[in-house]
C-alpha cells in the first residue's frame, strides 16, 4: 500500500510539474508561481475572448430552430460561462485561485462545451446521432490548447481526458437512443447525408482528441524544464552580480566555455579608490551591530552616484572602495564620469549623516592608465578585481589627501581626458610618488 501511495505522489508531482521545482530555494519557487499566475491571468482574458466571439457568431447567424421552442440552451449556456469566466479572471489577478478550483475549472469548460453540443438535437428537433456532425467539437482543441498556457501537463490531460469520456458517452448516448431512420452505417456519403452514424468517424475524433493531448502534454514538460532552468540561472545570475560586476556575470552566463581564474582584459580605465576618513577611531565609538549599519548605508549612498556614472564597484576593501570607469563597462567618457561621480559623493558626504547622526569624510584619488580586469581566485571561488600600476597610484593619491589637505586628488593624466571638467578643477602642485620616477601632477576640485 505504501508503495501504491508513493506513485501515486509521483504521478500528481508530475502533472502538477512540482517534481522539478521541489529541491529549488523558495525565492526561485516564488518567481515559477508568479510566472504561473500571469499564466492564469492569461488563459483568462484567452476564455473570455473565445466565449465573446461564440456569442457574437449566435448573434449574427440566422436561427434555423423553430420559433415554437421555448428553451434555447446556448444563449444561457452562453451567460452562465461568462459569469463564471469573469469570475475567474478576478480571482487570477487578485492572485486566490486555489487548486481545486483550477482543476474543476478545467472539467467545466469542456462538460459545458459538450452539453452545449449535446442540446442541439434539441433545439433542432433532431435525432440525437444530429449532435454527432456538429463542427462545435473543434472548439475542444482550442480548450485543450489554452490549457497549454499554464506549464502544468496536468490540465491538458485532464481537459484531454474529460473530451474523450464525454465524447463516448454522447457517441454511446446517441447509438442506443437511435431514431427511425437513422442507424449505424460504414457508407460516409450516407453518414454525411442522413441521420446515419459512422462509428469509424467517431473513434477518429476520439483518436485526434487523444493525440492532441499527448503532444501538448509533452511540450509542456519540455517547456516547463526549460522554464525552471531559465528561472534557475536568472535567479543564479542575479545572486552572481551581488559578488560580480554586472558586465562580468553576462559574459560568465553567456560564455560558450566555463569562465576560469584567469580570465582577463586590458584596457584604458579611470581607476576611483575612495576612503573614509579616521574610520579606525569612528568604529571604536558604535556598537558593532551599529557600525555594520552605518558602513553598509554609506556603502549603499556612495555607490550610487558611481554607478549612475557608469562606473563599477570592483571591490569592498574594509571601509575602503575601488570603483573602475571604462572597466569592464565600456565608457569613453570615464574620466569626466569618474570626476563627475567624485563631485556628487563629496556633496553627498557634506549634506548625509549615516547611522545614528554620523558624520562620515572620505578622501578620493582617481588617475588614469591601462590595468587588467579578471578572475582571480580557484576553480572552486573567483572574484573579480582590476591589476596594475595605475590602481596603486590612484590609492596612493587617496593617501597623498592627507598631506595636501584635500579630499579629492586627480591625476594629469585623467585631468587631460576630461576638458569639460577644467573649469571646476585647480592644480594642487608636483608630488613625489612611492614608485614613480617622476614627479606626480596632481588637481582638486574647487570647492574642495
Amino acid at each position: 500500500m505504501p508503495k501504491v501511495i508513493r506513485h501515486i505522489q509521483k504521478i500528481h508531482h508530475w502533472l502538477k510539474g512540482t517534481h522539478l521545482t521541489q529541491d529549488l530555494p523558495k525565492r526561485v519557487q516564488d518567481t515559477i508561481n508568479a510566472q504561473q499566475d500571469a499564466s492564469e491571468i492569461l488563459i483568462g482574458w484567452t476564455q473570455l475572448a473565445f466565449i465573446l466571439t461564440m456569442a457574437t457568431l449566435y448573434a449574427i447567424s440566422p436561427k434555423a430552430f423553430s420559433e415554437e421552442i421555448m428553451f434555447t440552451p446556448v444563449p444561457w449556456a452562453i451567460f452562465l460561462y461568462s459569469i463564471f469566466t469573469i469570475t475567474r479572471l478576478i480571482l487570477a489577478y487578485l492572485r486566490k485561485l486555489p487548486d481545486w478550483l483550477l482543476w474543476l475549472s478545467v472539467i467545466i469548460d469542456i462538460a459545458l462545451l459538450l452539453s452545449l453540443i449535446f442540446t442541439f438535437h434539441i433545439q433542432y428537433d433532431q435525432p440525437p446521432s444530429f449532435y454527432l456532425k456538429s463542427p462545435t467539437l473543434l472548439y475542444v482543441f482550442i480548450f485543450i490548447a489554452i490549457r497549454s498556457l499554464r506549464f502544468d501537463p496536468g490540465f491538458v490531460i485532464l481537459s484531454g481526458a474529460v473530451a474523450i469520456v464525454g465524447w463516448l458517452f454522447m457517441a454511446g448516448y446517441a447509438v442506443v437512443n437511435m431514431t427511425p431512420g437513422a442507424g449505424v452505417t460504414r457508407n460516409y456519403v450516407e453518414y454525411m447525408t442522413s441521420n446515419h452514424i459512422l462509428i469509424g468517424a467517431e473513434f477518429d475524433k476520439i483518436i485526434s482528441i487523444f493525440v492532441v493531448t499527448l503532444v501538448l502534454s509533452i511540450g509542456i514538460t519540455r517547456a516547463r524544464k526549460r522554464l525552471v532552468t531559465a528561472i534557475t540561472e536568472q535567479a543564479i545570475a542575479e545572486d552572481l552580480s551581488r559578488f560580480l560586476p554586472e558586465e562580468i556575470v553576462t559574459q560568465i552566463t553567456h560564455s560558450a566555455t566555463r569562465l576560469e581564474a584567469g580570465f582577463c582584459e586590458e584596457r584604458e580605465a579611470t581607476i576611483m579608490y575612495i576612503d573614509i576618513e579616521s574610520f579606525t577611531s569612528i568604529g571604536e565609538s558604535l556598537q558593532p551591530d551599529e557600525l555594520v549599519k552605518t558602513l553598509n548605508e554609506y556603502f549603499s549612498s556612495v555607490a550610487e552616484p558611481i554607478a549612475r556614472y557608469g562606473g563599477v564597484i570592483c571591490q569592498f576593501q574594509g571601509d575602503a572602495i575601488l570603483a573602475s570607469f571604462n572597466l569592464p563597462k565600456e565608457d569613453t567618457a570615464h574620466a569626466e564620469n569618474a570626476i563627475r561621480s567624485a563631485f556628487d559623493i563629496l556633496k553627498l558626504l557634506r549634506e548625509k549623516r549615516f547611522g545614528k547622526d554620523v558624520v562620515l569624510n572620505a578622501r578620493i584619488g582617481i588617475n588614469t592608465g591601462t590595468v587588467v580586469g579578471g578572475l582571480v581566485g580557484t576553480k572552486q571561488q573567483l572574484g573579480y578585481t582590476i591589476h596594475g600600476n595605475h590602481v596603486n597610484l590612484a590609492a596612493r593619491l587617496e593617501q597623498l589627501n592627507k598631506k595636501t589637505n584635500t579630499r579629492l586628488l586627480i591625476e594629469n593624466s585623467t585631468y587631460q581626458k576630461a576638458p569639460n571638467c577644467h573649469n571646476e578643477l585647480m592644480l594642487v602642485g608636483d608630488f613625489e610618488i612611492r614608485g614613480r620616477s617622476t614627479k606626480t601632477r596632481v588637481f582638486t576640485n574647487l570647492a574642495n
